[in-house]
């Protein structure tokens, strides 16, 4: 199970809730469903507040991340459960970016956490591996590296046209990822942390991080730090994944590894992620992406939407109500009870109904 700090631990929690589009619209009410059934045998209290940030309201209003959104989520939210983004209807993405970006730069959540957990043997594209063997972490820098933006064109559109995209990584924020892997992999017993990077050809900014991984793991003797170029570390995970318990890498990097490591623990429609900055509100979300391709039909798969809100879960200091969740979805797997992308005959909200009896009972 995917652990992430506690926020606060207390009784009551505030959430918002950005469904966005697509499938993001179908599958985050049944997480919300899932977290109420899990939650009302309880003496917690959670009360979700939903927001329409979506394509709809881009186009109807031109409005993306309405004026002083940033500011209430960090003041009178705990977290953020996030649907997804997307529509082709606005070709650019312009508010998938002012929503999704915006958020992760200016609520400085510098850690996305994407957990690789293999639930169920018959998920893995790989030969003669069980859960036992699929079972680590991705840390990837969040805030900086290529994402941020910084570039521009020189005769754009002509046969001399050239496309300049900067690299951005900072002391500050290279060793702020790092350590937050070394501190992950201390408290949660583990004793491998894998720093990786392209140095060999990324001589500048790649080399800053080489120095600070050099640095931070003296201050952690009992760990195995070891560092391995992108390139290698992705062949090894296909190889061998029981080898890695924490990854930590940049902003590309990690968003590459960390899709490789769904698929190799069933597929993106079981991976969730969350966008975190210790302490302060963060943000949680499924990795599937809005699918516009299958929205609307009624059979998309919630176990990722609902696996996130167990990280949500855990990041509020709600540990048993997290694992009610995590088991609810290896059950559904269990019996087959899933959507067609996973083989399953069910619908979206059939899962979730299924998912919610099991929650409910689980902590009556």
């Amino acid at each position: 199970m995917a652990n992430v700090p506690k926020r606060s631990g207390g009784a009551r929690a505030r959430i918002a809730v950005i469904a966005g589009d697509g499938i993001g619209k179908e599958v985050t009410p049944e997480a919300v469903k899932v977290i109420q059934s899990v939650v009302a045998p309880t003496k917690r209290a959670i009360e979700f507040v939903e927001f329409d940030w979506s394509a709809d309201r881009y186009l109807r209003d031109g409005v993306s991340l309405p004026a002083g959104a940033v500011e209430m989520l960090r003041d009178e939210f705990d977290a953020v459960l996030f649907g997804a983004l997307g529509d082709p209807r606005v070709p650019s993405n312009q508010h998938a970016a002012d929503i999704l970006l915006g958020l992760r730069f200016k609520l400085d959540l510098y850690v996305n956490a994407r957990p690789v957990v293999l639930l169920h043997p018959g998920l893995t594209p790989l030969r003669d591996r069980d859960e036992h063997d699929i079972r680590l972490m991705v840390f990837r820098e969040n805030t900086e590296g290529l994402y941020v933006g910084i570039g521009g064109f020189f005769k754009k559109g002509t046969a001399d046209e050239i496309a300049v995209q900067e690299d951005v990584n900072s002391r500050k924020g290279v060793e702020r990822i790092i350590r937050y892997a070394f501190e992950y992999a201390r408290d949660k017993g583990l004793k491998r942390v894998c720093m990786s990077d392209k140095s060999n050809a990324m001589t500048f900014a790649h080399d800053l991080w080489q120095r600070v991984f050099k640095e931070v793991r003296q201050e952690y003797p009992g760990m195995e730090a070891r560092h391995l170029y992108i390139d290698t570390l992705a062949m090894e995970m296909v190889r061998d994944p029981g080898q890695f318990d924490v990854i930590v890498t940049c902003n590309l990097f990690g968003d590459i590894l960390s899709d490789l490591g769904a698929q190799l623990a069933g597929g993106l429609g079981l991976a969730p992620s969350g966008n975190i900055h210790p302490g302060r509100t963060s943000l949680f979300e499924p990795v599937h992406g809005s699918a516009p391709n299958i929205a609307g039909k009624g059979i998309a798969n919630p176990l990722g939407s609902v696996l996130t809100a167990g990280m949500m879960l855990e990041f509020l200091g709600w540990k048993a109500e997290a694992k009610v969740l995590h088991e609810a979805v290896r059950a559904a797997l269990k019996e087959n009870f899933v959507t067609p992308d996973l083989g399953g005959t069910k619908r979206t909200v059939e899962v979730g109904d299924f998912l919610a009896n099991f929650a409910a009972k689980s902590l009556a």
